[in-house]
């Protein structure tokens, strides 16, 4: 078995890059198909959120699996090799257990990505992509993550994406307090998002998504209304704050309806944060007067805060999880064997049965019981002594130590003297 992990991340690559590699949660089942198709990856989950696109797979050559990853997205190799990492083994399995620990991510100690590693493994399961591997790997991923929160301070004063996108907006205006703020999703971000604003007590709260049931079942929660991501260019030139986070491959706000906006608000300043990947703004909204536009990569400088804080609670996770790799990768050693102990065991029982069938006839021709197990044990005990004796016995000089060493350990064959 081969473990490598291929992908790109906030730390590798900007968000204009990540967003070519991203995939939706819609087409990751498809996806994963796709990749096993290829016949050189046995087992594969995909791990895409807003700071990271990853592979973990089994396969002999990760190579495959690169181009697979740049074909799916209709690129070339060389134009998402500068940004890649390919991690082979105890590599990927401690890149695993980093992640699913907070000690990878934007925000370090963050919670949401053991969340979303969750969710990419039920989609693998579901997809039947995984096999013992990855769902031990997985399921070692995350007892480590446990461990790791439950004995150090990783998640202590851990500033969130969320907390982040409030101070920025504390930065544009007065308070937040006598804004109108437009949520735009209704999935996990923007509902931790929500609950960071309504605790500021904002003007107003709107919700726009695809499907308006979702939109009013959040917006409800915050005594908010709702809206459909129609109702867009005629809604936002009503709010002061917008946040975006949903999983639309293709730009939801436009330069041009962010200019007719801006007219319509008399050029007051509208501050938008953009946590999608694919984003959801187009980027020359950026380069428009009075609006404030931050994407994922530049909240990094606020999430910041607290980090020299918790620097020590990293030492202590970084300690265990050397102990778990250690303790994963020797399990993945002894993997190895497994062949050749079924093989071995395979072999003894076609013997037993063989000989056994003899014995067998030999009482059916009416031969003393006592005799034939006689014969049984003794034909047993040849068949079994035969290859290593005949191994010792035809050895060279240069293996014959080895070899006598290596059966005197397997037998327990302790020297008389």
């Amino acid at each position: 078995m081969q473990l490598f992990t291929l992908g790109l991340n906030h730390q590798t690559a900007p968000v204009a890059v990540r967003e070519k590699l991203a995939f939706s949660a819609e087409s990751l089942s498809t996806a994963l198909a796709s990749l096993l198709d290829q016949q050189q990856v046995k087992e594969a989950a995909i791990v895409s959120t807003c700071n990271r696109t990853e592979i973990y797979c089994n396969t002999q050559t990760p190579q495959a699996a690169i181009h697979w990853l740049a074909d799916y997205h209709h690129l070339h190799d060389s134009e998402i090799e500068p940004y890649l990492y390919l991690l082979p083994a105890d590599q990927a399995v401690r890149h695993a257990f980093r992640v699913a620990a907070g000690l990878d991510s934007m925000v370090l100690g963050e919670a949401q990505i053991l969340g979303q590693l969750k969710d990419a493994v039920r989609q693998a399961q579901d997809a039947g992509t995984l096999g013992i591997l990855l769902n031990t790997l997985f399921q070692r991923t995350f007892s480590v993550a446990k461990e790791v929160r439950t004995r150090t301070e990783i998640g202590a004063n851990s500033v969130s994406m969320a907390a982040a996108a409030v101070r920025l907006a504390e930065r544009i205006f007065p308070s937040v307090r006598g804004t109108r703020v437009l949520f735009i999703g209704a999935g996990e971000m923007i509902e931790l998002c929500a609950t960071y604003f309504a605790a500021q007590h904002p003007k107003s709260i709107t919700v726009a998504n695809r499907t308006l049931e979702r939109a009013q079942s959040l917006a409800g929660r915050f005594s908010g209304q709702a809206i459909t991501l129609a109702e867009l260019p005629a809604q936002l030139a009503n709010h002061d704050i917008v946040v975006t986070s949903t999983g639309s491959t293709l730009p939801i706000l436009g330069k041009g309806m962010v200019e007719r906006a801006l007219k319509q608000r008399k050029r007051q300043p509208i501050f938008m944060v953009d946590l999608a990947v694919p984003r959801d703004v187009e980027a020359e909204v950026a380069e428009l007067e009075d609006v404030y536009l931050y994407t994922v990569d530049d909240l990094a400088s606020v999430v910041q805060e607290g980090r020299d804080r918790r620097l020590h609670a990293v030492e202590e996770a970084e300690t265990i999880i050397d102990g778990k790799v250690t303790e994963f990768m020797s399990w993945l050693e002894s993997r190895d064997v497994v062949p050749v102990i079924r093989s071995l065991r395979d072999r003894a029982d076609r013997l037993r049965r063989h000989e056994l069938e003899k014995a067998a006839k030999a009482l059916e021709r009416g031969e003393e019981p006592m005799r034939a197990l006689e014969m049984l044990a003794s034909s047993l005990t040849n068949k079994f002594t035969h290859l290593p004796t005949h191994a010792l016995n035809h050895s060279s000089p240069d293996e014959r130590d080895r070899l006598i060493d290596a059966v005197s350990r397997i037998y327990q064959i302790h020297d008389p003297d």
